[in-house]
C-alpha cells in the first residue's frame, strides 16, 4: 500500500475523521478525543492506531506523565493528499475546458 492509500484508508472512517478535525486545533490527549467522539478508550485507541499506521498522527509522551500520550497531526500525509487532489482537479479543469471549446466552436 503506497502512502496516499494509507491516507485515504485512514480517512475512510467517520469517527477517524472526526479525530483529524478536533486534531486540527492542536494536540490532545486520547481521552479528550475519545470524550469528543463519544467512545471508549480502547475503541478510540484501535482508530489512533489506524491514523499512526497511516502516517496521520503522531503521538508523543506527556510532559509529566510518561503515560499520557499527546496527539498530534504530522502535515506530510495532507500534503501529499491536496497534491494529488491538485492533479484531479487540474484534468478536470482541463477535460471541462476542452468540452466548453468543442460546444463554443459547434454554435
Amino acid at each position: 500500500m503506497n502512502d496516499l492509500d494509507a491516507t485515504l484508508a485512514a480517512l475512510a472512517d467517520p469517527t477517524r475523521r472526526k479525530v483529524v478535525d478536533l486534531l486540527r486545533d492542536g494536540p490532545k490527549p486520547a481521552g479528550e478525543l475519545a470524550e469528543a467522539v463519544q467512545m471508549s478508550a480502547p475503541a478510540l485507541s484501535r482508530h489512533l492506531r489506524v491514523l499512526r499506521a497511516g502516517g496521520l498522527v503522531h503521538a508523543q509522551s506527556g510532559d509529566t506523565d510518561g503515560r499520557l500520550r499527546l496527539y498530534s497531526l504530522r502535515p506530510e500525509p495532507f500534503t501529499a493528499l491536496q497534491a494529488w487532489l491538485d492533479q484531479v482537479q487540474a484534468f478536470w479543469a482541463e477535460q471541462l475546458g476542452s468540452f466548453k471549446d468543442h460546444v463554443e466552436r459547434g454554435r
